[in-house]
């Protein structure tokens, strides 16, 4: 009988007793444990690298699939601090629960697959959660982007689908030697990358499709669109990858548990040219994207970040 990801995280906590794990070290020990179970993950095309097939099978690890393995086996135990989380087979824990890897393990886990775990979060505490993220783990320079500031000149609700929850610099020629910044910043090419992040709580099959496309119409003028979330249905995800493959909107797993356990689940698919036509219609229209551009516009002919502005 094939293994599910919950079973592969207590069998192979349970068979390393002494032994610390990442997502990503319980991910390579997937591949070798379970070689069956991930063989058509590995027919997929969009996990092609043995890196995309890693960080797509430690991606499964976290959220809903590690409340259930606790749940479950009550020896499955995670170190969240200090980061990354650790994931360890406990022997004594207070109330043990003898794991059985038969039928009633397997209906266990079915039976917490009915109800969605609901964050605690509202949307609004997410973004500074996600913005320290991007920064310490991708050296993004982000802004949050208030829709209050908006002018509504396009009457109520015509704003909606304009701009994203949160933005970010992304400055590639940081650690460059000057004359190649000099070269870069005097000619055709763009030393900076810009992405847009669309956040939400929880991706349901009922809501799945309206919050990719307002990720979409949010996002078109950005190098790298993302919607965000805490948590998705396990039905959502064929959806999201087809989505993703027809239009380049990526989907970051934000883990509210363990912050820097969060994944990229789809990586988002590159714009070569920013849409500056586009980023003028929201400049005119929000003030906090207004500064975002004029933040960007310093760094492009300078080089300088203004850290007071950035990453708040």
């Amino acid at each position: 009988m094939s293994k599910t990801r919950v079973q592969m995280i207590i069998e192979t906590l349970r068979d390393n007793p002494n032994k610390k794990f990442t997502a990503r070290d319980l991910a390579a020990e997937f591949l070798k444990r379970y070689p069956a179970e991930i063989a058509e993950k590995q027919s997929n095309p969009r996990y092609d690298t043995p890196e995309k097939l890693l960080a797509q099978l430690a991606a499964e690890i976290g959220g809903e699939r590690t409340v259930r393995a606790k749940k479950l086996c009550a020896n499955v135990a995670t170190q969240d601090k200090p980061r990354p989380r650790l994931y360890y087979w406990d022997a004594n824990p207070q109330q043990a629960v003898e794991f059985d890897n038969g039928a009633d393990a397997e209906g266990d886990e079915q039976e917490l697959e009915l109800p969605v775990l609901t964050p605690s979060y509202s949307e609004h505490e997410l973004y500074p959660l996600l913005i320290e993220f991007l920064h310490k783990e991708h050296g993004l320079y982000c802004q949050r982007i208030d829709e209050k500031t908006s002018k509504n000149s396009h009457g109520s609700g015509g704003n909606r689908w304009l701009h994203p929850d949160v933005v970010a610099l992304e400055p590639l020629d940081q650690h460059w030697d000057a004359v190649v910044k000099d070269c870069v910043r005097h000619g055709n090419d763009s030393s900076v990358r810009l992405w847009s992040f669309e956040v939400k709580k929880q991706l349901t099959k009922g809501n799945v499709r309206q919050c990719f496309f307002q990720a979409v119409s949010n996002s078109t003028w950005a190098s790298f669109g993302y919607l965000v979330a805490t948590g998705l249905n396990n039905d959502v995800e064929p959806e999201l990858q087809m989505l993703a493959s027809l239009h380049g909107i990526g989907v970051l797993i934000l883990n509210t548990d363990s912050l820097f356990d969060s994944q990229i689940l789809i990586p988002a698919r590159e714009r070569t040219n920013i849409d500056w036509q586009s980023v003028n219609r929201i400049v005119s229209e929000n003030t906090d994207f207004h500064r975002f551009i004029e933040q960007v516009g310093i760094y492009s002919q300078t080089g300088r970040l203004v850290n007071s502005v950035w990453n708040k």
